[in-house]
């Protein structure tokens, strides 16, 4: 299920002398169902701010979230609602775009771009969906985030077309072994390469089917040197017992010559077989996969496999999981980081296996009055090796507690290990590297949230202790103010302060984030956010003024600017004015 659906809808709301009501009005055409089916699962949630109180209304136990699709009540209808007309939206756009790289000093750049988005109802509960030639210059920017570790980051995925359906492709594997990240199509090195057309084909074909294939062509890109790809998914989801299911998937990257003909050289494929366990309950949820990946030149330990299985009740929460990723697996369309090591003398990036245990427990109380909610929780994470030895280990006992205004205070103590195969800039702003070695380091960190009713609120924490072969103290405070009705005006500061002794440097890294989201009107609305990022060298300016004439119909304008953190001297800016409409007899 994706928390990203988005399409046209209706809603109004009033305030009476006995609180406030909500209408809805949802178009059948919008909704992927099946016309021969009179029992629907649905439920409604409605929070009382006042009162930190959640209802719902069909039971859900507290342990789990109310959107929990395993606790849905019965729509029972007199006769099933029937699909009226043809479902197809046809989403045309059109854009401007000025750009201008200062660094480089070549002259301003204007392109005018012309796309389309296509989706058809195949059947019900089947939908295909067009792009051609797409542009997603109105998606948000990544918010930016401090690295100290020796491995990437995760950037979710803000673009329109890969969100619908989205989990019948993502959701295989884990969250740090994923088969298919859709970020990899369009973008490279953090920069946009052009996407000439896609399609894809996803839902359900039975009451015990899910299928799902895409295909995306992406263009050359000389100034970066990026090579034309053409990418394939195939998955598919087979309903079982209670409310699990077992799945299967099939990722290809194929290369492109200059000639527009297929590079036999060039591909990464991965096949994999995933079970996904969730008793009707919800008590016993859990992953078991398999993966294979297929490279040229690279056979043997191309595989991944993994299990996860957590037990739930009110009062424990027990967690097991386990992964292991061979040396030679490649998911080039995927985002499996732990994988890479940077070797700093060669400057290039070593493939290892590695294996991890992850065990957890948690216990809880919920004591009442002003405390909601206390737990606390052991939990460790292991990583070895393919011959087993440490590399990696975190040992944390942590305190959460949760009060009944929706406050929120967390603390924890860590033991930590790393071993590091190749010496490492770990703060990766060029100063001297630390040598290849064992370290053991201990931290703690504590944090708080405050009420998140009233207008003001923040949040904050501090992180301090050893740090490899030295120290390090780190604080976020995040402050918000939510001028209703017009919008909420924010902030976010990181500083970390990293003290190794000579010859390593000292370091302080600072990233500065204020963000300005204000409703003018109810179609009219402005977003900014600024981050100044020391690590990156970067300060990155964002501000969209969005206009919804109609439902799903829109006219952007962004702005972006790019600085350096030191000088402020300009890097590159762009301009864009963009247009998209809804064609739809919803």
């Amino acid at each position: 299920v994706s928390n990203d659906w988005d399409n046209k809808w209706f809603s109004a709301t009033k305030e009476t002398d006995f609180g406030w009501q909500l209408e809805m009005a949802i178009p059948f055409k919008t909704l992927r169902f099946n016309p021969k089916i009179e029992k629907w699962g649905i439920n409604f949630l409605r929070t009382d701010l006042i009162r930190n109180e959640v209802s719902t209304w069909n039971f859900v136990p507290r342990n789990f979230s109310a959107p929990t699709m395993a606790f849905t009540g019965v729509l029972k209808w007199d006769s099933p609602p029937k699909k009226s007309g043809i479902n197809m939206v046809l989403i045309p756009y059109t854009s401007w775009e000025a750009n201008q790289n200062f660094q480089t000093e070549t002259p301003a750049a204007n392109r005018f771009n012309l796309g389309s988005d296509i989706k058809l109802g195949v059947t019900s509960s089947l939908n295909l969906d067009l792009t051609f030639n797409p542009d997603f210059s109105q998606a948000d920017v990544d918010r930016q985030i401090t690295n100290l570790t020796r491995f990437s980051l995760f950037f979710p995925e803000r673009r329109q077309f890969f969100l619908e359906n989205s989990d019948l492709f993502a959701n295989f594997g884990f969250s740090s072994i994923r088969p298919f990240f859709s970020r990899q199509i369009g973008l490279f090195g953090g920069e946009r390469v052009p996407i000439l057309f896609g399609a894809r084909l996803s839902g359900k074909i039975n009451r015990n089917w899910r299928i799902g294939a895409m295909n995306m062509q992406t263009g050359n890109e000389s100034r970066l040197g990026y090579n034309a790809q053409n990418f394939t998914v195939a998955a598919f989801q087979r309903q079982l017992k209670g409310r699990s299911y077992f799945g299967g998937i099939f990722v290809n990257r194929q290369g492109i010559t200059g000639n527009n003909s297929i590079n036999p050289s060039d591909y990464n494929r991965v096949l994999g077989l995933d079970y996904k366990l969730a008793s009707l309950d919800n008590k016993w949820t859990g992953i078991f996969f398999a993966h294979k990946s297929f490279t040229p030149g690279l056979r043997g330990d191309d595989y991944a496999h993994a299990s996860y299985l957590n037990f739930s009740i009110p009062n424990l929460d027990i967690m097991w999981n386990h992964e292991y990723v061979g040396r030679n697996y490649r998911a080039d369309v995927g985002f499996v980081p732990r994988q890479d090591n940077f070797n700093s003398l060669t400057n290039e990036i070593i493939k290892l296996a590695f294996w991890r245990l992850e065990p957890r427990i948690a216990w809880s109380i919920f004591p009442g009055g002003k405390i909601n909610k206390m737990t606390h929780s052991l939990y460790s994470s292991w990583y070895a090796d393919s011959t087993f030895r440490t590399t990696d280990a975190v040992y944390s006992f942590t305190h959460t507690t949760i009060f009944s205004n929706t406050g929120r205070f967390s603390a924890s103590a860590n033991q930590n290990y790393v071993r590091t195969f190749f010496p490492i800039d770990i703060t990766y702003t060029g100063a001297v590297p630390l040598p290849a070695d064992v370290y053991r380091y201990r931290n703690i960190t504590m944090s708080y949230a405050s009420d998140l009713r009233p207008k003001f609120r923040y949040s904050g924490g501090i992180d301090f202790g050893t740090f490899y072969n030295g120290k390090k103290q780190s604080y976020n405070l995040s402050l918000s103010y939510r001028a209703q009705p017009y919008g909420i005006i924010s902030l976010n500061y990181t500083r970390d302060e990293v003290m190794l002794p000579a010859p390593y440097a000292n370091t302080n890294l600072n990233l500065i984030g204020p963000q300005f989201d204000l409703s003018l009107s109810r179609s009219l609305f402005f977003n900014t956010i600024i981050q100044y990022n020391t690590q990156a060298d970067n300060v990155n300016v964002f501000s969209r003024l969005q206009w919804r004439f109609k439902p799903m119909s829109d006219i952007f304008i962004m702005y972006s600017d790019n600085y350096d953190a030191i000088n402020l001297s300009k890097k590159n800016r762009a301009v864009v004015v963009k247009f998209v409409y809804w064609f739809t007899g919803a």
